[in-house]
């Protein structure tokens, strides 16, 4: 299967491990879900590192650690129509393409839902940044 390039906004199928997990010991995640890819960057000899964040239907405990994903994008995205949240408080990092990447369940082959529209990637971006900035924030870098 091929992959999509990775590029911030481009929602994929991931095997997300919550930093939750990590603690545990998990290496893996527990529910493969759609992931935000925040950034991807060329690092050494044209390795890419990705930056992603989780989405989730659980409503956040903290309001300011998350985004609702409106159910317009979710409809365009072909994702749920449930209420939906970007996680802004953690994140994985590992070199793309990397083994946690899944085909979405239904499309066979196609691993990325779609692109965030530029003014609520933003918004996450911005969320993310500024819990950053007040050290409310997890990196769990991936193999």
């Amino acid at each position: 299967m091929p992959f999509p390039a990775p590029h911030a906004g481009l929602v994929m199928h991931y095997a997300y491990l919550w930093h939750a997990e990590h603690l545990q010991g998990r290496e893996e995640g527990v529910k493969d879900r759609p992931g935000v890819i925040m950034l991807a960057a060329e690092v050494v000899d044209g390795e890419t590192v990705v930056t992603v964040l989780p989405v989730t239907h659980t409503p956040p405990l903290d309001l300011a650690a998350a985004v609702e994903i409106p159910l317009a994008t979710k409809q365009r995205l072909g994702l749920d129509s449930q209420r939906s949240w970007a996680v802004c408080s953690e994140i994985n990092r590992f070199v793309w393409p990397g083994p946690d990447i899944r085909p979405i369940p239904g499309r066979p082959g196609d691993m990325a839902y779609g692109v965030l529209p530029p003014g609520l990637f933003r918004q996450i971006k911005t969320r993310v940044l500024t819990l950053a900035d007040a050290r409310r924030f997890r990196a769990i870098v991936r193999s």
